[in-house]
């Protein structure tokens, strides 16, 4: 049970309040704010995503850069209400197509209106698209999908030797388009993201990966799909290795530690042949969820290195090297490196022919950061950085620094080697085709090397 719910703009204006059962204070989404953009209690760092603060409970996650909170007296489960929290932004995101302050300003009857039927006195009455669109009869106004940000090659949808640009995605499942008529499609995304932690000489001392599989339907009479993966994925850790750096995709033993999956989902085939069958309900959905912490091969290497160059000074250097096949590129690399705190100083030499190349030193945190517009597989870069000191270093300057963390995105890649072999859909008719996209992305969770 909620008293009340709230998103917040990253500048913290109140972008849709609504009070349930009135035991919160109205000015409830100012203090819950300040809290989160002073955060001091755990020294640097975000606030949790659970926090109690004069008698209020307070929960909230961050979904595209906004902020959905909901706010109780009453001690309620923390997985519940941030569970309710996703669904809503999910719900809200089917309606609208796209989620963001723009779209959330201009559809706020649209909002309301679901916050209305989704909960009841703070008590949740459904979270399903499809249950909401015989109570919901309003049409979202579109936003220009001119005005989005672009997406980059990671929004990159598959069909064979087509392509279709993520913004595809962004369609509202009730609106329809120009001419009355909505184009029957469907996506899925199979999104992987990947923790490793690397030793001072370059072995991994922990991996793994967080996968989903989410699938978005715009497909008319919800036709019975039948999603098939790997013949030979295994659920359950069986104690094999499956260290083989002979390909990134596709081939070889998929091992999975454990696995769950949507409502919708009949598993009476799924041990026998890998294959989900599922009728699709509205809107977008996560078909399963997986977690992988069997060896697999890391899409970088990061080796570092940090020595005295004489006195008051000190020289980084850091190099990256893609393993990954020279047809994928990742983009949006940042490599950051905390350093000794008295550092007041940092000039940056990189590689003759870098391009798109940038390097700061953040020296209020003492942070230096490398950023790459684009890797390509089998490419290495090293950067250098010459540190000037203000005082002499008493210790070890290995050890007042680091360690070397990275962030990327990896288009079409996936290092767990799950794959969608085929997405049958039945035919209602002899002339109907649906289009099917797949995409897959990896993208670091905590991506880490010790020095």
């Amino acid at each position: 049970m909620i008293s009340q719910f709230f998103v917040l703009s990253q500048r913290g204006d109140n972008i849709v309040f609504r009070d349930y059962r009135g035991e919160v204070p109205k000015g409830s989404a100012e203090i819950f704010f300040r809290k989160v953009k002073f955060w001091k209690e755990d020294g640097e760092g975000d606030a949790p995503p659970v926090f109690n603060l004069d008698g209020v409970n307070y929960f909230h996650v961050k979904v595209v850069g906004l902020l959905f909170v909901a706010t109780t007296r009453i001690n309620a489960s923390p997985s519940l209400v941030l569970e309710l929290l996703q669904r809503i932004a999910r719900v809200i995101k089917d309606y609208l197509g796209v989620l963001n302050e723009d779209s959330l300003r201009k559809n706020f009857v649209l909002v309301y209106e679901l916050l209305d039927e989704v909960i009841d006195f703070g008590y949740v009455q459904t979270t399903s698209t499809e249950v909401l669109k015989s109570y919901v009869f309003n049409e979202p106004i579109v936003v220009d999908a001119a005005r989005l940000p672009p997406l980059g090659p990671a929004s990159i949808f598959v069909q064979g030797n087509k392509r279709m640009p993520g913004t595809a995605v962004t369609k509202s499942v009730v609106g329809n388009e120009p001419g009355g008529r909505n184009r029957e499609e469907i996506f899925v995304d199979i999104i992987e993201k990947i923790s490793v932690t690397f030793s001072s000489s370059g072995y991994i001392l922990t991996s793994e990966i967080d996968g989903t599989i989410q699938m978005k339907s715009y497909l008319t009479g919800n036709p019975e799909i039948r999603l098939a993966l790997n013949e030979d994925l295994s659920i359950g850790r069986g104690g094999r290795s499956i260290y083989d750096y002979s390909s990134s995709s596709g081939g070889g033993t998929v091992i999975l530690d454990d696995c769950n999956f949507h409502e919708s989902v009949h598993l009476d085939n799924f041990d026998s042949d890998r294959t989900l069958v599922l009728v699709p309900p509205e809107g977008e959905f996560p078909v399963m969820n997986y977690r992988m912490t069997q060896e697999f091969k890391p899409p970088f290497r990061i080796n570092a290195l940090i020595e005295e160059a004489g006195p008051l000074k000190a020289e980084v250097i850091l190099k990256v090297r893609a393993e990954f096949a020279s047809s994928i590129t990742a983009n949006t690399v940042m490599v950051q490196m905390p350093l000794p705190t008295f550092t007041t100083r940092v000039s940056f030499e990189l590689e003759p022919g870098a391009v798109g190349n940038t390097t700061d030193f953040k020296e209020a945190t003492k942070r230096l950061e490398w950023g790459l517009k684009k890797i390509v597989g089998g490419s290495e870069h090293t950067l250098r950085a010459r540190l000037t000191f203000s005082q002499e270093s008493h210790g070890n300057i290995v050890k007042e620094s680091g360690p070397v963390s990275m962030t990327f995105t990896i288009p079409m890649y996936n290092a767990s080697k799950l794959q969608v072999k085929y997405l049958q859909i039945a035919k209602k008719s002899n002339t109907y085709n649906p289009y099917r996209w797949v995409r897959y992305v990896t993208q670091a969770n905590s991506y880490v090397a010790r020095l």
